[in-house]
């Protein structure tokens, strides 16, 4: 049972001088179906993280090897660097919008992704967006971390040598699954101290990489004389009928990106000084960020056309390149550095809240942290990234669709229904204005249908270059897959405030 002694009326919350509210005095919260000591609300106290924090979190999270090979899939795709970069940022600064929206919880009531989820799907309900998001997080979490360990494998391998020519296990050598098995470890080891150390540790890790990539370009264009013809290329597609559709898909695709913490962005802003710290570090640190790191993926794969007669993308390949042990060892940290700090953050976190969400009786964060670390291997996710129709057009477009039809029933409960107004009591007990249909709300269960089958219903393949039809799932839905993320937004949005506007009490 949940007591409650006695719940200050939700019209008159105890706000600070910031707008942020928290639990009124007196008020205990036991149930365990929904409490545990991860999903209350974060007291005023421990609301601390300033605009640098949020903006070093994003420096961290975006200057990491996937982020890297954006621009390199995209070029693959036919554009010229200009076309890519410019695809980069357009898709950051649209995405940017909802997560500002939906990460205006966290300053102002300390509450988790899952927890602002129950506002709008009910107490029970808030576990299907929950469970989608910590779907796609597991697997991203076995993408990088998959990646990291093979970055390790070939560093170590240029300084050791004969790594690569080891017996195989599974169809690999048996030194890259250590190198795996590794990093995965490391990662839990540091989430497992949860999100103070975290902090500190982006704090640090965002400069470094910086350098650490600034470096390789220094490197590449002393050795290269100057950038090489990469630069120069014309784009296959050309600006006109051959160009807009490759541009909507990939621009979903980038979109997609990140739009997985555009749904779960509260789990960290809920540790913010204010409103000011969150919309400052997070402008600063996203668009800007992941532009410039599309730029120097650019400039330092030129850079090794010059050099080597080929464009390398993988930085890690590239790093590899040189004989120096100093500049290997260095290459080796930045990469370890540079994966470890956005797996965790994106990957690692919000499955964590999310499963403890699911059964907070039994399953705490540190609890969540480890079971995610295990799907995310158990489910072989880096098939997904063997080819970049795969990766950007299927992978990326799908969870985009998903993803965009959650957010926009979010943002649409939160700042159109609600107008911000929450009572933190009641989205923790069952009976209260969030209960809703023995824990669900019909109405948002329904505009995620709608919002996800317009939104991935006609996902199609080329033939031989994906899993669907290439006519599309749904035939006549086909024309809207290239824009997945914005039609499942749109839509999602669109019906929750049609059915539940005026008939929901704030």
């Amino acid at each position: 049972m949940t007591a409650t002694v006695p719940p200050a009326p939700s019209e008159n919350p105890i706000p600070d001088p910031a707008g942020r509210v928290e639990l009124p005095p007196g008020v205990v919260l036991t149930d365990a179906r929904f409490v545990n000591d991860d999903l209350l609300p974060v007291p005023l106290a421990r609301r601390r993280w300033t605009t640098y924090n949020f903006t070093a979190l994003w420096v961290g999270m975006a200057h990491n090897i996937p982020s890297w090979l954006l621009a390199s899939g995209l070029v693959a795709l036919g554009m010229d660097w200009k076309q890519a970069v410019f695809t980069i940022a357009l898709a950051n600064v649209i995405v940017l919008a909802p997560m500002l929206l939906t990460g205006h919880a966290g300053p102002k009531y300390g509450i988790p992704f899952p927890v602002l989820a129950r506002a709008s799907f009910g107490l029970r309900g808030a576990n299907l967006p929950a469970m989608i998001r910590a779907g796609v997080a597991c697997a991203w979490f076995g993408i990088q971390t998959w990646i990291g360990g093979q970055g390790i494998f070939v560093l170590l391998g240029k300084l050791f040598g004969g790594w690569a020519e080891a017996s195989e296990v599974g169809g690999q050598p048996w030194t890259l699954w250590v190198c795996f098995v590794l990093f995965w470890a490391l990662e839990l080891a540091i989430i497992h101290r949860g999100m103070e150390a975290l902090r500190r540790f982006e704090n640090w890790a965002a400069p470094f990489v910086i350098v650490g990539a600034l470096v390789l370009l220094v490197w590449v264009a002393n050795k290269a004389g100057g950038f090489g013809p990469l630069l120069d290329q014309p784009s296959q597609l050309g600006w006109g009928a051959d160009f807009w559709p490759v541009f909507f898909p990939s621009l979903m695709g980038m979109i997609a990106f990140w739009s997985t913490l555009s749904l779960n962005i509260p789990d960290f802003t809920r540790f913010g000084a204010g409103q000011r710290a969150q919309v400052w570090g997070q402008t600063l640190g996203l668009p800007t960020t992941m532009t410039l790191f599309a730029l120097l993926s650019v400039f330092v794969t030129s850079g090794s056309q010059a050099v080597y007669g080929a464009a390398i993308w993988d930085p890690v390949q590239l790093a590899a390149g040189t004989d120096n042990v100093f500049g290997l060892l260095f290459a080796l940290v930045t990469v370890l550095v540079a994966t470890i700090s956005v797996n965790i953050a994106a990957n690692v976190v919000s499955p964590a809240y999310d499963l403890a969400n699911l059964a907070p009786r039994f399953i705490t964060f540190r609890t969540g942290a480890l079971i995610t670390g295990v799907v995310g291997v158990v489910i072989m996710p880096w098939k997904l990234t063997e080819t970049p129709e795969l990766y950007i057009f299927t992978w990326l477009g799908l969870v985009g669709g998903l993803l965009g039809t959650v957010a926009g029933i979010l943002i649409a409960d939160y700042w159109i229904v609600r107008r911000t107004r929450l009572d933190l009591t009641d989205l923790y007990t069952p009976g209260g204005r969030y209960w809703y249909t023995s824990g669900w709300n019909v109405h948002a269960v329904v505009a995620f249908a709608v919002g996800g089958v317009l939104a991935v219903g006609g996902s199609h393949s080329a033939p031989g270059k994906g899993p669907f039809p290439q006519d599309g799932l749904i035939p006549f839905l086909k024309p809207l897959a290239d824009y997945g993320w914005a039609v499942g937004l749109a839509a999602s949005l669109v019906v929750y405030v049609a059915l539940t506007a005026g008939r929901l009490r704030v």
